[in-house]
Parts: C-alpha cells; sequence; structure tokens
C-alpha cells in the first residue's frame, strides 16, 4: 500500500504534505471524499497495532455522540472510523512497510526524514 489519508479541508495536513517530498506512486485519499476502506484500516491497523490508535479522540463528534463517557473495544473504533471519516488521525501516511499516523511534530519528522531518505529507484 502507498497512499496519504487526509482532510483537504484540514490546514494541519495541507501543511504537513507541503512538507513531505511524496513520490509520484503514492495514492493521497481526501478522506472526506472517499473514507478509507474497512480493508485499508484493516491493514494499517495491523500495522499500527490497534484501531485505537488510529481513532481521533479530537473530533469535534467525539463529545457529542458521547463517546468521551465511555471506554470504547476496539470493535467499536474500527466500526466508528469506516463509518465516520472524522473519527481517522490524520494524516495516515503508508508506504509499503512505512506508516506514521497523525500531526505529533515527532511522527511529521519521522515522515519527512523517510521520503527525503527514500531511494529514487522505488
Amino acid at each position: 500500500m502507498k497512499a496519504v489519508y487526509f482532510l483537504s479541508t484540514c490546514s494541519t495536513c495541507q501543511r504537513i504534505l507541503k512538507q513531505l517530498n511524496l513520490p509520484s506512486d503514492i495514492s493521497l485519499i481526501d478522506i472526506k471524499q472517499t473514507n478509507i476502506s474497512a480493508e485499508a484500516l484493516d491493514e494499517i491497523a495491523g500495522m499500527a497495532g490497534s484501531y485505537e490508535r488510529l481513532f481521533s479522540k479530537k473530533a469535534m463528534k467525539y463529545k457529542s455522540l458521547g463517546y468521551d463517557k465511555r471506554t470504547l473495544s476496539e470493535l467499536e473504533c474500527r466500526h466508528i472510523i469506516v463509518e465516520e471519516y472524522t473519527f481517522l488521525r490524520r494524516p495516515v501516511i503508508v508506504y509499503d512497510d512505512f506508516f506514521s499516523i497523525g500531526n505529533s511534530k515527532e511522527e511529521v519528522n519521522k515522515a519527512i526524514a523517510f521520503f527525503e531518505n527514500l531511494s529514487p529507484t522505488k
């Protein structure tokens, strides 16, 4: 898989994408236009170790839907992300075995370094 899942209306995602030297063979997927598929989510969760790691608790709907008042199971996190794009932490960057989730400074720097060091033969 070679994809970036992002939200085109998110200024943070736009800023991060501008910082990355992305290769031409990577797909840019605006999750507002095309929600992440269950299959892609399953593959990324396998790399990340859990669906919870992909679940955004910063989403505006998190509190309004009452998710902040209970502990969500892995299956609930998976279902919610598939149904509502806003709960996917972003950006999610996958390039073969490399992945980065979210917009922390550490994750962004990891992605920048990966793509700067990516062999031009890929």
